[in-house]
C-alpha cells in the first residue's frame, strides 16, 4: 500500500528545483564575495592616500593625525570581538548585511568636511567593516565548504583590487570634486553597491533559517590551544605590519617630497602587486609541504620592503612598493587557515573572532605608534626601525605556524 501511494504521487516537484536553487545561491554568493571584497580595504587605502591633504584642509593637529589611521584597527578589535554574539543572534548573513549598512553609512559620513565627521564616520564605517572581516571566513565555509581556497583567493583578490583602484583614483577624484573630504565620501557608493549585492543572500537565509540556532562557542578559551594561539599570533603580526604600511606609506612619500598623485600611484602599485602575490601564494601553499615556503616568501619580502623604506631614497619607492606588495600576500594564507579551522561554522567564527579581535587590538600599536614617534622625532627612522624588528619577528611566527604543515 505504501509503495502504491508513493508511486502514484509522481515525481517530487522539489527534486529538480533544489539544484537550481543551490546554483542560484552559489552565483549570488560569489557576486556578494566580489562586492564585499572590493570594499574591505577601499575605505582604508582611500583615506591613507588623502591623509596629507585632509590634515592640510581640515587643520587638525599631530595627535588627531596619529589617531585617525589607528581607528580602523581599534574598531576591528572592539567591534570584531562582538561578532560571535552578533552572528549567533542574527545569523551570519544578517550580521554581514548589518555590517555593510554601517560601512556605507560611515563612509558617506566622512564626506562631510569636518574633523569630527571624519573621526565619527571612520568609527562607524570601520566597526561595520570589523564585523564583516570576522564573519566572512564563516560565510565562505558555510556556502563554499569544498572551495574554501578558491573563494578565499577570490575574496582577497577583489579586496586588494578595490584597494588598488581606490589608491590610484582617489586623489584625482578628490581634485575633480574640489575637496579631499568629498573624494573620501565617494567611496561610500561602492559600499552601497555591496549592500544591494548581498541582500538576496540575506533574504534567502531569512526564509530558510533553521528552527534551532547553533550552539555558542566562546572564542576566548581557544587562546589556550596551540592552534588558537599561533593563528592569533600570525594574524596579529601581519595586521600590525600591513596597517602600519597601509596607513603611512603614502604620507611618508609625501613628507619626502613626492607629490600626492605619485605617492598614490606607488601606493596603488604596492597593492596591485599584492593581488597576484596572494593568489600565487595560495596556490603554492595548497601543495604538500609548500605552506611554509609560501609563508617564508611573504615574510622575507616584508622584511626587505620595510628595510627599503628605512634605507633607500624616495626615488627607489617603486622597488619598495613591489616588495611590500609581495609581503601583503601573506593575508590570504592566514584567512585560508582560519576558514579551514574548527569542526563547523560556529567554531570557525569563534576562531576568526579571537584572531581578529586580539590581533587588531595589538595591531593598533603599529599605525598609532608610528604616527606618535614621527611627530616626536620629526623623522621616520625610529618608527621604521621598530617596524623592521616586527617584520623579522613575523618570519619566526611563520615558522612556528607551519610546523604541522611540514609533517
Amino acid at each position: 500500500m505504501t509503495s502504491t501511494t508513493a508511486a502514484s504521487a509522481g515525481p517530487d516537484p522539489t527534486a529538480d528545483s533544489a539544484p537550481l536553487r543551490t546554483r542560484t545561491v552559489a552565483v549570488f554568493g560569489t557576486i556578494a564575495i566580489v562586492l564585499i571584497g572590493l570594499n574591505l580595504r577601499a575605505g582604508i587605502s582611500g583615506a591613507a592616500a588623502l591623509f596629507h591633504d585632509l590634515q592640510a584642509v581640515l587643520g587638525y593637529g599631530a595627535f588627531v593625525a596619529a589617531i585617525v589611521p589607528s581607528v580602523p584597527t581599534l574598531c576591528f578589535a572592539v567591534a570584531g570581538a562582538a561578532t560571535s554574539w552578533l552572528t549567533r543572534l542574527l545569523g551570519v548573513e544578517k550580521a554581514i548585511l548589518l555590517s555593510l549598512v554601517m560601512l556605507a553609512a560611515g563612509l558617506l559620513l566622512r564626506g562631510v568636511p569636518s574633523t569630527g565627521m571624519l573621526v565619527a564616520g571612520t568609527v562607524v564605517g570601520m566597526s561595520g567593516l570589523a564585523v564583516c572581516n570576522v564573519a566572512m571566513p564563516s560565510f565562505i565555509r558555510e556556502y563554499f565548504a569544498d572551495r574554501t581556497s578558491l573563494m578565499t583567493g577570490l575574496y582577497t583578490m577583489t579586496m586588494t583590487t578595490g584597494a588598488t583602484v581606490t589608491s590610484v583614483l582617489i586623489v584625482p577624484m578628490a581634485l575633480q570634486l574640489g575637496s579631499p573630504s568629498a573624494g573620501l565620501g565617494s567611496i561610500g557608493i561602492l559600499a552601497l553597491a555591496a549592500c544591494l549585492g548581498f541582500l538576496p543572500i540575506a533574504l534567502h537565509a531569512h526564509r530558510n533559517a533553521p528552527a534551532v540556532k547553533a550552539t555558542q562557542v566562546s572564542p576566548w578559551p581557544l587562546l589556550r590551544t596551540r592552534t588558537g594561539l599561533l593563528i592569533t599570533a600570525g594574524f596579529t603580526v601581519q595586521a600590525l605590519l600591513a596597517y602600519s604600511v597601509l596607513s603611512w606609506f603614502p604620507y611618508m612619500l609625501a613628507t619626502e617630497g613626492v607629490s600626492a598623485s605619485e605617492s598614490g600611484l606607488m601606493f596603488g602599485l604596492m597593492q596591485l602587486v599584492s593581488v597576484p602575490a596572494g593568489m600565487v601564494l595560495i596556490a603554492i601553499g595548497a601543495r604538500p609541504r609548500m605552506l611554509r615556503p609560501a609563508f617564508y616568501f611573504a615574510s622575507v619580502a616584508t622584511v626587505l620592503g620595510v628595510a627599503g623604506m628605512l634605507l633607500l631614497p624616495a626615488a627607489m619607492a617603486p622597488l619598495t612598493a613591489v616588495l611590500l606588495g609581495l609581503g601583503l600576500g601573506i593575508f590570504p594564507l592566514i584567512m585560508v587557515m582560519i576558514s579551514r579551522s574548527g569542526r563547523n561554522t560556529t567554531e570557525t567564527t569563534a576562531l576568526s573572532t579571537l584572531a581578529q579581535s586580539v590581533g587588531y587590538l595589538l595591531a593598533t600599536l603599529g599605525p598609532f605608534g608610528m604616527g606618535l614617534l614621527h611627530s616626536a622625532t620629526g623623522s621616520w627612522t625610529v618608527p621604521l626601525a621598530l617596524l623592521l624588528a616586527v617584520a623579522v619577528g613575523q618570519v619566526v611566527v611563520a615558522h612556528l605556524l607551519t610546523v604541522r604543515a611540514q609533517r
